[in-house]
């Protein structure tokens, strides 16, 4: 899939679907359900576009129920109503996972499998902006549908342990996911297929390709 560029001016991480709507940028759905045992699809969709310092990426959900406990960097993210984009941006085995719940609170790691992830320090974190339309604070499971969408920037820097001058001309090994681990019906899906027995997003042999032109 190609990723194009945009004018940023000045733009924060709210402005990114109205600036992406301008520049008629459009959506994909994240819709494989693959394993059989979790078999609920909410309706899921993202785009993304880049400055070239910069990737823009907006997500759109449309679920049966959501929650947002956790608020602390790098904490269980993953078990609340959950966005993901796992990425690799060079051809040496590393790759790595951000992933953000529905309010905005973010995880990112790197490594070349699901253990021993290093994770960012807060600095790189600090720079990756965020806007989530359901607010910042936390709250337990509401049990009704509920659409809200978000919106990141994130600058080149976030991949920490490369050394990378753009994202202009990347490109990038990703697959991008949906998740609720710990909700009423959890669920798990993927832009990408993934050909496992159960769960598992750390799996990069099943990534597919963005190329940031």
């Amino acid at each position: 899939m190609n990723i194009l560029q945009i004018e940023p001016r000045n733009a924060t991480a709210q402005d990114v679907p109205a600036r992406m709507d301008e520049a008629g940028i459009p959506f994909q759905s994240i819709a494989h359900a693959n394993w059989a045992a979790y078999p609920y699809q909410p309706t899921v969709t993202f785009r993304m576009a880049h400055t070239g310092n910069e990737l823009w990426i907006h997500y759109r959900v449309e679920e049966q129920s959501v929650r947002a406990r956790h608020t602390d960097y790098h904490s269980a993210v993953w078990t609340d109503s959950c966005v993901e984009f796992f990425c690799s941006p060079a051809d040496d085995g590393i790759y790595y996972n951000l992933e953000c719940n529905c309010i905005g609170t973010l995880l990112l790691g790197s490594g070349s499998g699901r253990h021993n992830r290093v994770h960012a320090p807060t600095t790189v974190m600090d720079g990756i902006q965020r806007w989530a339309s359901l607010g910042n604070n936390p709250f337990e499971e509401r049990r009704e549908p509920t659409t809200w969408e978000e919106a990141l920037i994130v600058p080149v820097s976030a991949c920490f342990r490369h050394q990378l001058a753009s994202w202009k001309g990347l490109t990038v090994a990703a697959n991008i996911y949906k998740c609720g681990d710990e909700l009423t019906v959890p669920h798990f899906l993927s832009w990408q297929p993934i050909a496992t027995e159960t769960p598992d997003f750390h799996r990069p042999e099943y990534f597919g390709q963005l190329t940031l032109i």
